[in-house]
Parts: C-alpha cells; sequence; structure tokens
C-alpha cells in the first residue's frame, strides 16, 4: 500500500509540476489553501505526516522570499502528502481485521 501511495504522489507531482508555468502569489494561495485544508483533515484522523509539515514551511518559506513556483509546487506536494496520510489512515481503519486469527 505504501508503495502505490508513494507512486501515486510521484506521479501527481510531475503531471501537474510539467504544465506549471510561471506562478503568482493567487496561485500560491490557492495551492497553500487546498495543502493545509487536507493537512487539518489528516489532523483529526490523527496521521500527519512529517514530510507534509516540512513542505508546507518550504513553501511558506519560498513564497516569502519571492518565488511562487518553488511555493506552488512545495504547497502541492504538501497537499497530496496529506491526501496519502488520510488514505493511509482510512485504509488502515479496516485493515487490522486482517490480521485477526479466526
Amino acid at each position: 500500500m505504501r508503495m502505490r501511495i508513494c507512486l501515486a504522489v510521484t506521479c501527481w507531482l510531475f503531471c501537474s509540476g510539467a504544465v506549471q508555468a510561471a506562478s503568482t502569489e493567487a496561485d500560491f494561495k490557492i495551492a497553500i489553501a487546498a495543502a493545509e485544508a487536507a493537512e487539518q483533515d489528516a489532523g483529526v484522523l490523527k496521521n500527519q505526516w512529517i514530510p507534509t509539515e516540512q513542505a508546507l514551511a518550504t513553501a511558506k518559506k519560498a513564497a516569502a522570499a519571492g518565488d511562487f513556483d518553488t511555493a506552488v509546487v512545495q504547497a502541492q506536494l504538501a497537499e497530496a502528502l496529506a491526501k496519502a496520510s488520510i488514505a493511509q489512515a482510512k485504509e488502515q481503519q479496516t485493515a487490522w481485521r486482517a490480521g485477526i486469527i479466526r
């Protein structure tokens, strides 16, 4: 499962980054809002990942420096990681049943 999540995140980032042109502050605000919302949802499930927090911090730092291309890419990475952590948490809610000896 973990390998599929990593592969999905990598493919999503590759596809979204390939079409990305010069990003603006508005693009960053949209991307960071989506990332923070997904991270908040992951927090509700008690499954926040450290790499997600690092990507959010990097995005904010890049935006503060005026590098909106990097900021948007990092915000999209954070969103993808947060969504992957949500998928993992939901999968784990039922996966434990497979480990029960019957």
